[in-house]
């Protein structure tokens, strides 16, 4: 398995995790506080980085450094946003407004670029891995 997959499906595992103990969080507690932070962390966290984890296990992308752009944005921009949207919607008290707001910005437009960066590698010449 090389690098990218790996770590792509560690942190996806991580993010399984916790979006499945937010979503039971919730259904014991009775109330969908955390309904948005549930399904990013399952939808943005889990599939996406898991898909991705898969894409780099069956191709071998040729542009290195736009692998590498990829995975470093998928990385900070689905703990990014996943977080920045935790603390925009729980403002702790020990940071300002204008902090949460820029955090969940900030992480989800690198979200977005690794969406582009994912979405050029794919029409990019990329080889099958043999098994």
């Amino acid at each position: 398995m090389n690098k990218y997959s790996k770590l792509l499906l560690r942190l996806s595992a991580i993010f399984a995790l916790v979006g499945a103990f937010l979503g039971s969080h919730m259904a014991g507690e009775g109330s969908y506080l955390y309904k948005p932070i549930h399904a990013h962390s399952l939808v943005v966290g889990w599939l996406s980085l898991f898909a991705w984890a898969v894409y780099y296990k069956v191709f071998t992308p040729k542009l290195g450094l736009l692998a590498k752009l990829h995975v470093g944005s998928a990385v900070i921009g689905s703990i990014g946003l996943t977080g920045g949207m935790a603390m925009f919607i729980f403002k702790p008290a020990f940071l300002p407004d204008v902090v949460n707001t820029i955090f969940y910005i900030v992480g989800g437009s690198i979200l977005l670029l690794s969406f582009l960066f994912f979405l050029i590698l794919t029409f990019t010449n990329s080889n099958v891995e043999k098994p």
